[in-house]
């Protein structure tokens, strides 16, 4: 069974090799990628949302929306993965034939693995092809558009999704072919048989997912999505001036990396990062959070402009509330270290301070409490769990790890439907007898 998204982005790492490389590359984009991971981090992060209602909501609308497979976001997600899986085993192969070239004893190497340059100019190709269907997926354009794509990537491409490509430049393009890596992909793919594209393990990987009724088709667009972006690319290296030797001195903070090895050093990055699939991830669950949180706050403008009756009658019932407590009367107060309720009497009412003495404790534990933390309960009409419809609990939070006011609205079985307190009712919910207290 596939990882929900939320799985996804939890278990994304924080620091490994392919998290220090991307922080490597921060000098060519800076300030564009910062390693998010945990799916309400990415909510908080993304929508600046600190509300732990709010934040499910959206939490929950994303999780429906990722598994609406008309949506694309698992089909992007899918292709992210593909690639740089197939890459990892390409990866291999020329590192064995960029060994077998420095290294005299070990040259029957490369009599069994692909020219390096050629496998890595289809490599760079293919996960540029792989992009822009994954672009169209997201942005929901019915045809992968290499041209419409092009346009996003000069003029809104940012975050993980431009490290992503910075990275592909730099990793794939710059550091394994030279600073000339345009002029050697460009002759691969228009020089090459085609048959070592469309044997080639990566493109055999993704094959299904390219547009096209035969190879040539399939081809001919890996060749126009190349062609779409080599002006972007070339803008890129022209305007950061990044070079090989600055790759490596950036890198070289965790690698020793020798001048005369960087197409080794490029071989065994290949080998050893996900950062596709990690940045896809990330793409992924921006997008799909902005979409959710859209959709979330449209929920909650309309919830807010319910008709008066129903905010009169709250009103009422909270007046109700209040005249319920008075001087000498018994009533249960929380204690949020125990988590558990004390019986106790009102021994003083300011505003809405309480001043209770708990029985069967001494005076040194009377002591001021809020409306929020004291309730009346009529344990002749409650269930076999101690709970019944109008009663005032506490409902456990564990995303936010606290514990807050609700009363019962409705009761099935061991299920129980809860009103926030101060909150309206798109709060409202279902919860377990468990949650409560």
């Amino acid at each position: 069974m596939d990882k929900s998204i939320i799985q996804l982005v939890d278990e994304l790492p924080t620091d490994n090799i392919t998290v220090k490389v991307l922080k490597a590359l921060d000098y060519v984009a800076p300030g564009e990628w910062t390693n998010l991971t945990g799916f309400d981090n990415n909510i908080r992060a993304i929508t600046g949302e600190t509300e732990a209602k709010v934040i499910q909501k959206i939490r929950d609308r994303a999780v429906t929306l990722y598994e609406d497979p008309q949506k694309g976001y698992q089909f992007a997600i899918k292709l992210y993965q593909t690639i740089d899986k197939a890459d990892t085993a390409m990866a291999a192969a020329a590192l064995a034939n960029k060994v077998s070239e420095k290294i005299g004893f070990l040259s029957f190497l490369g009599k069994i693995t692909p020219k390096a340059d050629v496998t890595q100019s289809i490599d760079l190709v293919l996960k540029i092809a792989v992009e822009i269907i994954a672009f169209c997926k997201l942005n929901g354009i019915p045809q992968p558009n290499p041209q419409e794509f092009a346009n996003s990537l000069t003029n809104n491409y940012q975050n993980a999704s431009l490290m992503r490509m910075v990275a592909l430049v730099c990793l794939d393009g710059i550091l394994p072919l030279g600073p000339d890596f345009l002029s050697k992909i460009h002759g691969v793919i228009s020089g090459t048989d085609s048959s070592a594209i469309t044997q080639n393990p990566v493109f055999l990987a993704v094959n299904n997912f390219l547009p096209g009724n035969n190879p040539s088709d399939k081809i001919g667009f890996i060749n126009q999505s190349f062609n779409s972006v080599q002006g972007w690319m070339s803008n890129l290296v022209s305007k950061t001036g990044v070079t090989p030797q600055s790759i490596s001195s950036h890198l070289g903070n965790f690698i020793q990396i020798a001048d005369d090895n960087l197409d080794i050093v490029a071989a065994f990055l290949d080998q050893t990062t996900n950062y596709y699939e990690h940045t896809g991830i990330q793409t992924v669950v921006r997008s799909l959070i902005v979409q959710a949180y859209t959709l979330v706050k449209e929920e909650i403008k309309q919830e807010e402009q319910k008709p008066i009756q129903d905010v009169s009658s709250a009103v009422k019932s909270d007046k109700s509330d209040k005249t319920q407590y008075e001087v000498s009367k018994t009533v249960e107060v929380w204690d949020n270290d125990d988590e558990d309720w004390y019986q106790g009497t009102i021994e003083k009412i300011e505003d809405d301070q309480f001043f209770v003495h708990y029985l069967g404790y001494g005076s040194s534990y009377d002591e001021w409490v809020g409306e929020d933390d004291i309730r009346t309960r009529d344990l002749r009409s409650t269930d076999e769990n101690g709970y019944a419809v109008g009663q005032k609990v506490k409902c456990w939070d564990d995303d936010q790890e606290a514990w807050y006011s609700a009363t019962i609205e409705k009761v099935q079985g061991q299920q129980y439907f809860l009103h926030y307190v101060g909150y309206d009712s798109s709060y409202d919910e279902w919860v377990d007898s468990d949650e409560i207290s």
